[in-house]
């Protein structure tokens, strides 16, 4: 493994319009490609990329736009629902969006006639992060700057709703754990949801401000990560509320936190969108110094493929992917 290599991305994918986010689908379509969306100042975009990785058929990446959506504002957060398959007749695609005006729209579409869409109303600030029930796909969890999480049926009726704090920055729901919802705050307090009981379970604590997104990791239960500050911090949630594990990363400050969908040791965090660039970390817990680092022309988003350790950020009318090493 190359220690701090810099290294420029691996593949890039052109885009019709600017890249607020990005997100590969992090459930089996029942198809060899792999689903990625990316939403845009007015679009969401439905692809399939290939990578040489995978296949030795592919020279370096393929990929496909399989459909634009038209979404008319913002898009600010996309979740995938684990409903979408592509090996179904006729294929489904569910996915559900954040948007400026502070509602959520669930799209549904079989890639032909059938595009459907529902909004669901009831925030009454900026929504930071979403999520669909990993095993059914039934309801979704949003977050807000409104001091909530609430989780809603798929007719966007309103299901539970849990008072916060401070803005709610990150919710995640661990298909291994599908009875908990991970919720972050911005004062840098990490709560654990029954849902069953609707009420609080574990806390989790920072120390520091401001908490900007914190992740579960999909191959250790007992795992969180979170940037808070400049700084990476990892829990162990048997071992103590507070980190483990902590590290500045970002000179300015940290924006993102993702966990490798393949390797329990392996994340990445990228640095706040600066006047030219942003700083995308790939990070090995059993090392002292970022194994990968990227940069990327205003970034925003960051997503890991479900089964390869490769990640992708997006940026203006790009969308930018690094490979890194297991």
């Amino acid at each position: 493994m190359k220690q701090d290599s810099t290294r420029n991305t691996a593949y890039t994918v052109d885009c019709e319009d600017y890249v607020h986010v990005v997100k590969f689908n992090p459930f089996d379509s029942g198809d060899a490609c792999s689903l990625i969306a990316y939403g845009g100042n007015n679009y969401v975009v439905i692809g399939t990329c290939r990578f040489q990785e995978e296949d030795a058929e592919v020279e370096g990446m393929q990929y496909k736009a399989l459909r634009t959506f038209h979404h008319g504002i913002r898009v600010d957060a996309i979740a995938w629902s684990p409903e979408t398959r592509l090996d179904a007749l006729p294929p489904q695609i569910r996915f559900c969006t954040a948007a400026s005006d502070r509602k959520l729209r669930l799209f549904t579409s079989d890639l032909q006639d059938k595009n459907e869409f529902k909004t669901f109303d009831g925030h009454s600030d900026y929504i930071n992060d979403l999520v669909f029930a990993p095993k059914e796909g039934q309801e979704v969890a949003s977050v807000s700057d409104d001091h909530t999480c609430r989780v809603w049926d798929l007719e966007g009726n309103e299901k539970a709703h849990f008072v916060l704090r401070s803005p709610g920055m990150s919710v995640c729901w661990h298909p291994e754990e599908a009875f908990k919802l991970m919720v972050a705050e911005k004062n840098g307090t990490i709560r654990f949801y029954d849902l069953i009981t609707q009420q609080a379970i574990l806390s989790l604590e920072c120390e520091q401000t401001p908490l900007m997104s914190a992740d579960w990791c999909l191959k250790n239960t007992l795992k969180i990560g979170a940037v808070a500050g400049s700084d990476w911090l990892i829990w162990d949630i048997t071992h103590s509320s507070y980190p483990q594990d902590k590290r500045p990363v970002h000179v300015d400050r940290a924006r993102l936190f993702r966990w490798s969908q393949v390797n329990e040791n392996l994340f990445a965090t990228t640095g706040y969108p600066g006047k030219t660039t942003t700083q995308l970390l790939v990070h090995h817990l059993g090392h002292p110094q970022p194994i990968l680092t990227g940069t990327a022309a205003v970034g925003s988003g960051l997503t890991w493929h479900r089964t390869l350790p490769l990640c992708a950020v997006g940026g203006d009318h790009k969308i930018f992917f690094w490979v890194t090493e297991m």
